[in-house]
């Protein structure tokens, strides 16, 4: 987060951002290919890219709004803006995989939308109300493609590698052209060959060398973080997957306040830490559910043969929209 906010504080391209970090990551899946350095050689197939056609749009959309989230607000004011995250994933996963919250799951995602609230409209510091309102789109999105990477991994035989793989290079392929309907391709001509690289001072990095170096930073990153989001997906309810990712997002606004000298106000701050406290209570209260499930659910044969042919469901099942029928 902080090496793309370095390059969008001096650049105005943010989806050739975007499409230079697709892109050096799909490289890197080739040349990975190519050494043999991954367990499975990758393939491309037509029928497997239409059937990851809804993932890879929502994948385009939603780094799209959450770069533009980025160029449009602080880095230590990210994370707030895009603080709706959990509650969107766990309305997210009752409509798409039917996994009904309980009350204290409920109580966890106010929690959350409450310290979202205080970041915004009770904190006093002049904001963007367009990096807001991408934060909150951007947040919906993610959410919505959480859920849909769980179901996307059936379609490459549940190979987090293999749909790892796809998404980075459909995603630079469909964002290629939506860059020039943007209206940045005279940006990205002026970034890559205007005048102004002859007008830097000496000793001040160049708005191209910047743009270069965070791209390699970034897209190397991105290749491996890709892998291991998709893993912890795999591995992993999509709501504890998004966990992961605000505590994640809490420590990078901390680290943008010391390298970006942003002001952290005590209502930013206040903001920060109620979102945190909301994630980490409901990691808790998820664990305790999952736990008291467990010791209550009687052995199989016991179901059995005191409920017919039914068998109670584990909450994770649920969750990951993995539910079977129990064989006659």
């Amino acid at each position: 987060m902080c090496s793309n906010k370095w390059v969008l504080n001096v650049t105005t391209t943010p989806l050739f951002f975007l499409w230079s970090q697709l892109a050096i990551a799909a490289i890197l899946f080739l040349i990975s290919d190519a050494l043999r350095l991954l367990p499975d050689r990758l393939t491309f197939d037509l029928a497997t890219c239409k059937g990851l056609v809804p993932m890879v749009a929502l994948n385009v959309v939603g780094l799209s709004f959450s770069n533009y989230t980025l160029k449009y607000v602080d880095a230590s004011f990210y994370q707030v803006a895009r603080g709706l995250v959990l509650p969107f994933t766990v309305g997210t996963s009752f409509i798409f995989l039917h996994s009904r919250p309980s009350l204290r799951i409920l109580l966890c995602c106010a929690i959350v939308t409450m310290g979202f609230f205080i970041g915004v409209f009770l904190d006093g510091t002049p904001l963007s109300w367009i990096g807001v309102g991408f934060g909150v789109a951007s947040s919906a999105i993610t959410a919505t493609h959480s859920v849909v990477i769980k179901q996307s991994l059936g379609v490459v035989g549940g190979s987090a590698l293999a749909l790892s793989w796809y998404t980075n290079l459909l995603s630079a392929v469909v964002l290629a052209p939506l860059l020039v309907l943007a209206g940045e391709g005279g940006d990205v001509l002026k970034l890559l060959f205007g005048v102004d690289e002859l007008l830097v001072k000496p000793g001040v990095m160049s708005p191209l060398a910047t743009f270069l170096w965070g791209s390699a930073i970034t897209g190397v990153l991105g290749f491996m973080m890709s892998i291991a989001s998709l893993l912890s997906i795999k591995v992993t309810s999509p709501i504890t997957h998004m966990v992961s990712s605000a505590v994640r997002g809490v420590a990078a606004s901390l680290l943008g306040m010391w390298l970006f000298h942003d002001i952290i106000t005590t209502g930013r701050a206040s903001s920060i830490a109620i979102i945190l406290l909301g994630s980490i209570l409901y990691t808790w209260v998820k664990h305790q559910e999952s736990q008291s499930t467990s010791n209550s659910t009687p052995n199989k044969s016991t179901t059995s043969s005191r409920r017919g042919s039914y068998e109670r469901v584990k909450v994770q099942d649920v969750e990951s929209g993995e539910m079977k029928e129990k064989p006659q």
